[in-house]
């Protein structure tokens, strides 16, 4: 990855001219792409862009919320399993010491398979590209599936966890690839809009296995196995009809060099047959990439021109992590069992959870093409660390141990808020180069002149650089 690319000839290859567009159909009518104020490239909703906006969030990201809560409901059945065949193999019952250690690396399994996922990211989407690596990682789930289901006729605890760890691997992937493709193929006025239907379907992913999980449902013993298998009838969907949307224009024109490939694909997902207007755009970020050095991720972490992006992902991703909201998809159960809810209600309670998450991401769905990212971001944090604040004073009140675990989780959302303030500007309806402008021009540097910055290629992805920013690191630090 630290290789310099080859350069490219100037200008694009020729390709064959695209034939007249067909007449929309019915169900996908369109008006133009066009020009918004200041110039921006603006479009509208069109079927086959909802259509595969619902079917990649529905067959990959709802599975990542799924995964998160399935292990809740089914906890002592799963924990009664390991412990039978555990007995039948040796003669004697586990530990609860070790019972529990055997769990949570069960529960655990999952994140460690993400991490390796989300390593495999870069190379994927390179070599398969965005609808190729959602298709491939689609059959890891049918893999995982079958883990799961037939652990219990096999007696093995060890496919249970190895099953997890391939819906841990298929998230990993998926929680990349998905908004990637997504920011790739919708219009900038239909980014943000686009860009959270994957996190609404994560928490109907959530909202489900909680509804599964109920003892009406899959929530008893005998069904359990079934109940972690589920995942395969959304992977499977996704397998059989992805191949009927288009590649992502951006790749093929960009990384692929497929200027008639990617007119195609926009005709279909914008509904009309003017997209020159992004075609240009397309053309002209792809002259900024030529000829620019691939980095490895460590020269990612060592490069001042990329640091302030690199810092806020960090920064924002850590604070979701540490924001307490992985105690309540894993543990949800328990914690309302410790508060003293009757444990027939749970369930229930548990479900009210879900249905906060999914109202929550509507709002923000509806509400993030008017108001902002950056709005609903700060928003959001404060909230989880007022809210972290009030349960740490309640805890305290009933003389409750592990209180202040909760003020270390309201310290990490109100500290991430205030970095979004200060540090993170807003990307409403701005491409790609100009939110790297953004980044480059801040602290100081305002006075570079936008010819004077170029572009470097980080694994497929451009960044802005400039000699003249190199002598100002100092006060981006």
């Amino acid at each position: 990855m630290g290789e310099t690319s080859r350069a490219a000839e100037p200008g694009l290859p020729s390709s064959p001219s695209p034939p007249p567009p067909s007449p929309r159909s019915a169900c996908s009518p369109a008006p133009p792409v066009g020009k918004g104020p200041g110039g921006d490239i603006t479009g509208h909703l069109t079927f086959p862009l909802l259509s595969v906006t619902l079917l990649v969030s529905f067959g990959s990201s709802m599975l990542y919320g799924y995964n998160l809560a399935v292990v809740n409901s089914p906890a002592e059945h799963i924990k009664a399993f390991y412990n039978a065949t555990w007995s039948q193999r040796y003669g004697h019952g586990l530990a609860p010491g070790l019972l529990t250690l055997l769990y949570a690396l069960t529960v655990s399994s999952f994140a460690l398979g993400g991490l390796v996922g989300s390593l495999l990211v870069g190379v994927l989407v390179e070599q398969y590209g965005r609808t190729g690596a959602l298709s491939r990682s689609a059959l890891l789930v049918l893999l995982a599936g079958g883990f799961m289901g037939f652990s219990r006729e096999l007696e093995s605890p060890e496919m249970v966890i190895i099953g997890r760890s391939i819906t841990g691997l298929h998230s990993g992937i998926c929680l990349s690839v998905v908004p990637l493709y997504l920011g790739e193929i919708a219009p900038k006025n239909l980014r943000g809009f686009l860009g959270l239907m994957p996190s609404i379907f994560i928490c109907l992913g959530i909202f489900s296995a909680q509804v599964l999980g109920l003892p009406e449902l899959l929530g008893k013993d005998r069904f359990w196995p079934l109940f972690l298998s589920v995942v395969v009838v959304p992977a499977s969907l996704q397998l059989l009809l992805l191949h009927c949307f288009p590649e992502s224009p951006r790749y093929l024109l960009i990384e692929r060099n497929d200027v008639y490939g990617a007119t195609k694909a926009l005709h279909r997902f914008l509904g009309t047959p003017d997209v020159q207007d992004v075609i240009e755009e397309m053309k002209e970020e792809q002259r900024s990439l030529f000829s620019m050095e691939m980095v490895s991720v460590w020269q990612l972490l060592r490069d001042r021109s990329v640091r302030w992006q690199t810092l806020s992902v960090v920064v924002v991703s850590a604070g979701m992590q540490l924001s307490g909201i992985d105690a309540i998809w894993f543990y949800t159960n328990t914690i309302f069992e410790n508060a003293g809810i009757p444990v027939s209600q749970i369930p229930y309670t548990t479900m009210g959870t879900g249905a906060i998450e999914v109202v929550a991401g509507l709002i923000g769905c509806f509400t993030i093409e008017r108001v902002g990212r950056r709005p609903l971001i700060i928003t959001g944090f404060c909230a989880m660390g007022i809210c972290s604040a009030g349960i740490t004073i309640s805890l305290l009140l009933q003389m409750s141990a592990g209180a202040f675990c909760y003020l270390v989780f309201s310290g990490v959302c109100l500290l991430v808020a205030l970095y979004v303030y200060l540090v993170i500007p807003e990307t409403k309806n701005k491409t790609f180069m100009e939110i790297s402008h953004i980044f480059a021009m801040r602290r100081s540097v305002l006075s570079v002149p936008a010819h004077l910055i170029g572009m470097k290629k980080l694994d497929g992805y451009g960044a802005l650089e400039s000699s003249s920013l190199e002598g100002s690191g100092s006060s981006l630090l």
